[in-house]
């Protein structure tokens, strides 16, 4: 998924069981996606966490936040409640959404790959932002993106 693809559209259910879709929260604003491997890892704990701590810059530009990995809505519940992300977590278990992203790996059952998606509102990927290791990139540079889109 480059920028200038179309955003594949989505529905998933939240951490409480909510059901979320791409489409009705591209009219607030642009989106941020980010696919993460699995809650309460050490690198996915540490990027939830980031986006959280500047949950207020993203607000700023006009953005929403949202994390999606495979765990389900309980465990999503949880890594939200321990670490009060204050964000939408997707629970993707079938790997359907993240399939749809192209960041399935190739061996059946693993956890999508780590990468962000910043949306524009007409559902137009401005931005993708791949790093399994430096887990603030994927917030620093989807701002940047963000700054760009004005």
């Amino acid at each position: 998924m480059k920028p200038g693809s179309t955003a594949p559209e989505f529905e998933l259910a939240d951490q409480d069981g909510a059901p979320w879709s791409l489409r009705s929260h591209l009219t607030e604003g642009p989106v941020v996606l980010f696919f993460y491997p699995a809650a309460f890892t050490t690198g996915c704990t540490k990027e939830a966490c980031y986006f959280r701590d500047i949950t207020a810059e993203f607000r700023a530009a006009g953005a929403t936040i949202v994390g999606i990995s495979r765990d389900d809505v309980a465990t999503q519940k949880r890594f939200d409640d321990e670490y009060g992300l204050g964000y939408p977590v997707l629970s993707d278990q079938d790997g359907a959404v993240a399939a749809a992203y192209g960041l399935k790996r190739r061996m059946p059952g693993l956890p999508a790959k780590r990468v962000t998606f910043v949306v524009a509102p007409d559902g137009r990927v401005v931005e993708e932002i791949a790093s399994e290791l430096n887990m603030n990139v994927h917030a620093d540079k989807a701002l940047a993106a963000l700054a760009a889109l004005g």
